[in-house]
């Protein structure tokens, strides 16, 4: 089921109303029926994949038990293993299996040697990736002695299922999520209000920011062979805020529904583009995934200890794996790749946590120089899209080859800057609000200027709903 669907509107009214005005007086059965909603929500796609994720959270939850049964360090890693194979293998195989066969196809056709291997058609299940990932830091946290974990069964699956972020995260630690399925809650008429906003702000990145700019970014990407670099670089330039009005606002929409039922999930994007160095773009990108690799990859690697070699390894690492869970192509592990470079020289000199605050922090305007280095993040950030957007790593690097060609220095059809005033005004009202947890967080505006606010958002939002919405670019990952 899609946020931006009809089947949606109709869904949460439903599930809101029940939970708080018919079972609010008993915690365990509003759990239940939390798990129920969520999988009516995610069985909507196709009901068979429900099996993958009951036997996971089931695999989980039995092994988290058993692991903090025994003291014995053998079986405990032996339990540990057995968590992660489950996992990692069912993610394996029903995202990368055709990868890695193909691949191995490809690399002994390099050498001349025609195979003949045949690829399953194989459908991966939405949100794979992310409830994956969730089940997972859980059995480890067990296993670190940092959890206790849970009888609960029904508690344990509603985490795992919750349906706000289940399809495209956060991606949710135990040690925060699961203990607020353990206490009462009541209704709380701020947090909803604030929860209504971040939807309503989440849904205008979705239906308005990234959707507009897909219509022009397929396009580009389509015909950059015919098109001037001045178009391929604005191709890029709405990719990034196709991707990030697209993901981020699912995030929003995600923490906006849970405030509703009295949940607080993490915060996943910090507006990222007004980061002044890559570092802190990553600090502010997808928070949940990298904190996720940097707990349970990069410090179990040796994080930053050790000599020059060991760090550059681990952080080449952290961004490779990172990209290759992204999706089964090249052109994803060739993008992080290209982040981790991007990362490196700032971790040489010890420069990666210059930039911790937020930029021009009390000000109005930042300084030439935060100005300056934006840009350039920003530029940079924009380089490495183009291979997350490509379709192979070829298409990739003949794009960046027409891209700076002199033709990108001439000035495209009006047709294609026809957005550019509506993203203008995007980056504005996130510039006002960067020190807030959404753009919408404006309670210090005078009362009118508020609501007008609210009422040309909604308004706007409204009249683009379609009955036929797109889906979120991460729902394939």
């Amino acid at each position: 089921m899609l946020f931006n669907s009809i089947e949606f509107i109709i869904f949460l009214p439903i599930v809101f109303i029940i939970y708080w005005f018919v079972l609010n007086r008993n915690l365990k059965i509003q759990n239940f029926f939390i798990l129920l909603a969520s999988y009516v929500f995610y069985g909507w796609w196709d009901w068979r994949f429900l099996s993958l994720i009951i036997f996971s959270s089931f695999v989980d939850y039995t092994v988290a038990l058993q692991i903090n049964k025994s003291s014995d360090i053998v079986k405990r890693r032996i339990l540990l293993t057995i968590s992660v194979l489950v996992n990692i293998g069912l993610l394996g195989f029903f995202k990368y299996f055709n990868f890695f066969v193909d691949s191995f196809v490809e690399a002994f056709a390099s050498f001349g040697v025609q195979l003949h291997a045949r690829t399953l058609n194989v459908i991966l299940p939405v949100g794979i990736s992310f409830y994956t990932f969730q089940t997972l830091s859980y059995t480890i946290d067990v296993y670190r002695k940092k959890l206790e974990p849970t009888r609960d069964i029904i508690a344990f699956f509603t985490f795992v299922a919750f349906f706000p972020q289940l399809v495209a995260g956060p991606i949710e630690r135990a040690i925060n999520l699961l203990p607020q399925f353990y206490t009462k809650r009541s209704f709380d008429l701020d947090q909803a209000r604030d929860g209504v906003k971040q939807i309503l702000w989440g849904l205008f990145k979705k239906i308005i920011i990234a959707d507009n700019c897909a219509i022009l970014v397929d396009e580009i990407f389509g015909s950059y062979t015919t098109q001037p670099g001045s178009v391929l670089l604005l191709g890029a330039f709405f990719f990034a805020f196709q991707i990030y009005g697209d993901f981020s606002g699912y995030s929003d929409i995600a923490i906006g529904t849970a405030r509703l039922f009295g949940f607080s999930l993490m915060r996943n994007f910090a507006f990222p583009y007004f980061s002044r160095d890559i570092a802190e773009f990553w600090r502010r990108w997808h928070i949940s995934l990298s904190t996720w690799f940097r707990d349970y990859v990069y410090i179990p690697l040796g994080g930053s200890r050790g000599g020059t070699m060991q760090q550059v390894r681990n952080i080449l690492i952290i961004f490779v794996v990172s990209g290759f869970w992204h999706g089964a192509n090249w052109t994803f592990i060739v993008w992080g790749l290209l982040n981790g470079l991007y990362f490196l020289p700032l971790m040489l000199i010890k420069a990666n946590r210059k930039n911790m605050g937020v930029t021009a922090e009390g000000r109005i305007f930042p300084t030439i120089r935060e100005t300056f280095q934006m840009l350039i993040t920003f530029f940079i950030t924009l380089i490495a899209w183009i291979f997350f957007r490509a379709e192979n790593v070829s298409q990739a690097f003949a794009y960046l080859g027409e891209m700076f060609s002199l033709s990108m220095f001439t000035i495209p059809s009006m047709n294609y800057l026809k957005i550019m005033p509506l993203v203008i005004i995007f980056i504005i009202i996130e510039w006002i609000s960067r020190d807030k947890q959404h753009a919408l967080e404006i309670s210090n505006w005078p009362v009118t200027f508020r609501w007008a606010t609210y009422l040309v958002i909604g308004f706007v939002v409204l009249l683009s709903f379609d009955k036929s919405p797109h889906a979120f670019i991460y729902f394939q990952f």
